[in-house]
């Protein structure tokens, strides 16, 4: 059965065609979903997280994955710590989802204490010779770059992850996110699949037309634009912003902050792009007015100038600026069902209604979160219909989409399929 349902997902990727969106049975089958979650968020490095999510020692947090549950946790030493969710009696699961803070890891069926570092410290009843030293809590494979938590469950990750610490340690550095807060989080589920959530998100084809908080502050010319397509004037006006682009990444650079795009997103199985974007109008962070939603600026930052330091991987996108930073994270849950989690970031001592205005802060993602969300619907929808047949990607503003569909099918066949 297994190898008929492999065969069965094999016509489907080999259906695809260069240049062009996937077939449909790739975005809405079950065994297809299956597979994803298999390949994609089991045997990849995922972001799940930020260290900020447990700022104190104790502090916990849950995070669910199809039927994998794992618990993110600042043990007693102030170290970071990612551990399976499950009992290593019967199986029972210890924390329930969210935050919680915790001395030790109680399971509340039978009373097995573990230590926040995961060793098994009191099994009741199970006999003067019964080994507690085998039975510690199964840990994850993570790394924290620049404060951003990423997990791969399987047992031999891929190494070219050490890619994206060579390049995100450092880019990262100045803004301190490991002393950040979350200032606020929201969850929304997207009905569609998580494909086309990650599609959405790597190109703004979209943005003029669907996002008109975000465009006060984001460039749409950044992610490609027909040159035949523009009047005279706007012709002119792309090749000062690509020239102003430029010279900004030089001067960027020169002072110490690396800005110039990196990317890591085919042939490969960690991946990945990150570039610093200019920050348009008033150039200072993604709000309605493009000015610095907080005065406390992160980490080591003196400065309002510096852009947007992006950064996406396969379920994630990431948005750093001087006062704040934006970060997502793509969970599905269903072939037509992704969760989509959002927060912000703040300096670890800025205060609301002081610092910060949580409004001004939220805002723009908020909108366009929602905005994305109602889109990724309508996509589904319509791909759901027996008129959908893959269409051609603009070459223009879309090779990034053609990037991640290559990558999808060439991943899914190093995993056999």
């Amino acid at each position: 059965m297994l190898n008929k349902v492999s065969s069965s997902i094999t016509t489907l990727l080999d259906g695809r065609r260069a240049g062009h969106s996937l077939p449909a049975g790739l975005y809405t089958r079950d065994d297809v979903f299956e597979a994803d979650v298999e390949v994609f968020f089991m045997n990849h490095w995922i972001q799940v997280g930020v260290e900020c999510d447990v700022p104190e020692a104790g502090d916990a947090s849950v995070i669910d994955i199809g039927s994998t549950s794992l618990i993110l946790l600042r043990d007693d030493d102030n170290q970071i710590r990612v551990m399976r969710n499950v009992c290593r009696h019967r199986g029972s699961r210890l924390l329930d989802a969210g935050s919680s803070v915790i001395s030790k890891l109680v399971c509340p069926y039978h009373q097995w204490t573990y230590e926040l570092s995961g060793e098994l410290s009191y099994a009741p009843h199970m006999g003067k010779d019964f080994d507690k030293s085998c039975r510690s809590l199964k840990p994850v494979n993570f790394r924290s770059i620049g404060g951003l938590i990423y997990v791969c469950l399987s047992d031999d990750p891929p190494t070219d992850i050490k890619r994206l610490e060579e390049v995100m340690e450092k880019r990262l550095a100045p803004y301190d996110l490991r002393n950040t807060k979350v200032a606020h989080q929201v969850d929304v589920i997207e009905k569609g699949n998580w494909k086309l959530t990650m599609e959405n998100n790597r190109e703004c084809y979209h943005c003029s037309a669907n996002h008109p908080e975000l465009c006060v502050s984001f460039v749409d010319l950044d992610f490609g634009f027909d040159p035949d397509s523009l009047s005279p004037e706007d012709r002119n006006e792309a090749e000062e912003h690509f020239a102003l682009y430029a010279e900004r990444t030089r001067c960027w650079e020169e002072a110490g902050f690396p800005s110039a795009t990196v990317e890591q997103v085919r042939n490969c199985a960690t991946n990945f792009r990150t570039q610093r974007l200019i920050i348009s109008g008033a150039g200072e962070s993604q709000t309605e007015d493009a000015t610095a939603a907080s005065s406390k600026l992160l980490g080591t930052m003196a400065r309002k100038d510096l852009g947007d330091l992006h950064l996406w991987g396969h379920n994630s996108w990431n948005h750093v600026m001087g006062d704040h930073a934006v970060t997502s994270t793509a969970v599905p849950l269903s072939a037509d069902t992704t969760l989509v989690r959002t927060k912000w970031l703040v300096h670890k001592d800025a205060v609301e209604g002081v610092d910060y205005d949580l409004d001004k802060l939220t805002h723009v993602w908020v909108a366009t979160t929602e905005q994305d969300s109602e889109l990724v619907a309508r996509s589904y929808a319509g791909i759901q219909d027996s008129a959908y047949e893959p269409g051609p990607y603009s070459k223009f503003s879309e090779g990034a989409l053609d990037d991640f569909s290559s990558w999808y099918v060439e991943r899914m066949r190093t995993h056999g399929y």
